[in-house]
């Protein structure tokens, strides 16, 4: 089983990786394979809804989204990690994300999804709900852990000085992996739920 860890912060080892590095080190106890790849340091512009990923299988922008892409299809879960920016997340995570989960054509169906925000002090809830919204949107069962996946500090030593914060992020990695192999283990023994077909309604008149 594999993991993908998106640190969307600019600092490549800064307070987002260091809660991604204990997020993963917790899955690889479990055995389960990682790879934290960095964004948020690349100029990676928003989607633009042109559609050209349905007719040609990828993004129209040729850079680290259609790199991850394939990766993501292969791999059963997928951890989004990001600082708190306004209350929001990083806007190169948003912009990864939206073109990410948009562009993949395959289903994102039941491959496991955990959202990880780090901030010096506030904004982290807002920041956590919305990338939690591209694994409800995708029939992704969300990985929980026993708070918000949130850790605080300005440094990566101010984040090992969050001790909850750190057990926060162990947990997760915990129970994603146990999440994972279960769903797993579901699909071959009783295979995915049947949901009927989707009519898509748009609301007007």
């Amino acid at each position: 089983m594999k993991t993908l860890l998106v640190n969307g912060s600019p600092n490549a080892r800064g307070c987002t990786f260091t809660a991604l590095s204990e997020v993963a080190s917790a899955l690889n106890e479990e055995g389960v394979d990682t790879e934290i790849i960095h964004v948020g340091h690349l100029d990676i512009r928003g989607c633009i809804g042109c559609r050209k990923c349905k007719t040609e299988g990828k993004c129209v922008f040729d850079d680290i989204v259609n790199e991850v892409a394939p990766k993501f299809v292969a791999c059963d879960g997928i951890v989004l990690g990001s600082p708190v920016y306004f209350a929001g997340p990083s806007g190169g995570m948003k912009a990864f994300a939206d073109r990410l989960f948009y562009s993949i054509q395959s289903s994102k169906r039941m491959k496991v999804g955990a959202a990880v925000v780090s901030a010096r002090r506030g904004g982290t809830t807002a920041a956590f709900d919305v990338l939690n919204k591209y694994f409800t949107i995708s029939e992704m069962p969300i990985a929980a852990s026993g708070y918000w996946n949130m850790v605080h500090g300005y440094t990566p030593e101010d984040v090992y000085a969050d001790k909850e914060g750190v057990w926060i992020m162990r947990a997760l990695g915990k129970n994603m992996a146990f999440l994972m192999k279960g769903i797993a283990l579901a699909r071959m023994k009783y295979g995915l739920p049947e949901t009927g077909k989707r009519e898509f309604t748009n609301f007007i008149r």
